[in-house]
Parts: C-alpha cells; sequence; structure tokens
C-alpha cells in the first residue's frame, strides 16, 4: 500500500464503503444532470458557466449575462449571497440580486446557479435557481445539505479547502441520501503552504473522483487560482483532464468589482479563453455544449 493511502480510507469499519450512494460501484452508468436542455456529465459536451462573482447591479449582470451568452457560456452564475471572510465585507444584495439574475435569465434564456449558506433560504432560492452552489464553506454544513436534499433541484457542491476526496464526496452523500440525485462536484482548489495562488486547485481530482463516482465533475479556475491571469491556461488543463464543465467569473470591470476582482476575467478576456477551450474539448471529442 503507499505511503499514506491509509490515511483517509474509503471503508467506514462500522459502515462499509463510506460514501455508498456516491461510489462509481453503487451505479456503473455516469449521472447525468439535465438543467432544462443542457447535460452535465461524463460524456456529455463541456459545460461553461460564467458570470461575476457578485450580482453588484442590474447593469453589471445583464451586461454581462448578455456577454457570456454571446460567448458560448449556457449557465449564468451570480452571487446573492456572498460568505465573506470579514463581517465588514460584500454580503450580497440578496431578494435583489435574485429578483436581477430572475431578470437576466428572461432575457438570455441562460439557467441560474447561485449559491445558498442558509437552510431556512433554501425554498425560497429554489423558486430563481436552476442549480444551487454550496460553496467551500459549507461542505460540511450537514443542516444545508440534508435541506437541499430534499429538493429535486441540481446542487453543485464545491470542495471544503481543507477537504480530502473522501470528505468531499461524504458530503455528497447527504444529499443523495434526501432523495436528490443531481449532484454535480466542483473542484475549487485546497488551501496549502502556497501563497502566490488563492488556492491551490487540485486537477489531479478530477480523474481521481472519475474512478471513485459517478458524479459530473466540474471545476472553478477563478477560485482556484485567484488571478484572472492564470484562468484560461487552467481551463485548457481542466478540460484536458476530463472536466464536465468549468465554473469562471467574469465581470465587466474586474478593477471596481464589489469582491473579487483579481479572479475575474473581462468579457474580452472571456471570448479568448472560449476560443482556447473549443479546439482542446474537440480533441476529446465532447466540444462545449
Amino acid at each position: 500500500m503507499p505511503r499514506g493511502a491509509d490515511v483517509v480510507p474509503d471503508v467506514d469499519i462500522n459502515h462499509g464503503l463510506a460514501y455508498p450512494l456516491a461510489a462509481r460501484s453503487a451505479k456503473p452508468s455516469p449521472t447525468i444532470v439535465t438543467v432544462g436542455n443542457i447535460t452535465i456529465g461524463e460524456g456529455c459536451p463541456v459545460v461553461v458557466m460564467a458570470g461575476p462573482c457578485s450580482v453588484e447591479s442590474r447593469e453589471q449582470t445583464l451586461t454581462t449575462a448578455r456577454a457570456v451568452k454571446a460567448l458560448g457560456a449556457t449557465v449564468l452564475r451570480g452571487g446573492a449571497y456572498k460568505p465573506s471572510t470579514s463581517p465588514y465585507g460584500f454580503q450580497g444584495l440578496g431578494i435583489e440580486a435574485l429578483e436581477i439574475l430572475a431578470e437576466a435569465k428572461a432575457e438570455t434564456g441562460l439557467p441560474i446557479i447561485t449559491e445558498v449558506m442558509d437552510p431556512r433560504l433554501v425554498e425560497m432560492i429554489c423558486r430563481y435557481a436552476d442549480i444551487l452552489q454550496i460553496g467551500t464553506r459549507s461542505m460540511q454544513n450537514f443542516d444545508l445539505l440534508r435541506e437541499v436534499g430534499r429538493t429535486q433541484t441540481p446542487v453543485c457542491l464545491k470542495r471544503g479547502m481543507s477537504a480530502s476526496l473522501v470528505e468531499w464526496l461524504q458530503a455528497a452523500e447527504y444529499i443523495l441520501r434526501e432523495g436528490n440525485p443531481n449532484v454535480i462536484l466542483c473542484e475549487r482548489g485546497i488551501r496549502t503552504f502556497e501563497t502566490y495562488t488563492r488556492n491551490t486547485l487540485d486537477l489531479a481530482a478530477v480523474p481521481a473522483l472519475k474512478t471513485l463516482t459517478h458524479l459530473p465533475v466540474i471545476v472553478d479556475p477563478s477560485q482556484g487560482t485567484g488571478r484572472s491571469a492564470l484562468v484560461a491556461a487552467v481551463c485548457r488543463g481542466a478540460v484536458a483532464v476530463g472536466a464536465d464543465g468549468l465554473l469562471i467569473e467574469v465581470h465587466p470591470h474586474p478593477e471596481s468589482a464589489l469582491k473579487d476582482g483579481p479572479q475575474q476575467v473581462t468579457p474580452d478576456g472571456f471570448a479568448a479563453l472560449m476560443a482556447e477551450l473549443h479546439p482542446v474539448a474537440d480533441a476529446l471529442k465532447r466540444g462545449i455544449a
């Protein structure tokens, strides 16, 4: 056995396999999550989810939604409730942001992915969101996981900043156990000793997860690097190693963003990124959705 292989075992001595519902052995065929007319999963075209880190205004969000739609994104991301590390940081516009996202969806046709942090808000946010995002700080908020598991709305579960793959899959198990099979795993980087990048993006997690689970796997290069100049290269790498989708932050004026400006690409940067992605996805016979 390789050194360290027994540190976080796949098997729980009391309950057998630690993630029986998420395991590849439980469902040999890959799970395909359907959002409108979009399919996300192994063998499907690569899905690009793009938009601002935070909904800051109607103009900013609609401008971004129009741009990413025109450039090939098929899902609009936008934060309404923001888990800022500092209580003095921007916390999001809440219901106002959800209404702006609904307007953007009505105009562009793009389904919405947005974060939910509070179990009490799940039912309300489901009225606006097509995909519920569980952020890194909430990966082990078990009450929240159970609550989203009681819906049938697709859930994008981000990896906890210090979580092993097994711990991450066990978090997915909480959702699956409640009856919601529509779980997407999102690698967004882990915390290490490195300080040049915001996080250390673990691209090896993508092919590793493909051996462990039937669930779709996507990558967030914006949170993973924290530097807009690195996002395009990491996107190419993510698709090359088998990611089923990308979650990319785009802002018309990143220098004035209320949150995470340095990691958000401009629409022009997103256009260049998309042009570079197509040959990689085509080489893998997947294409971009």
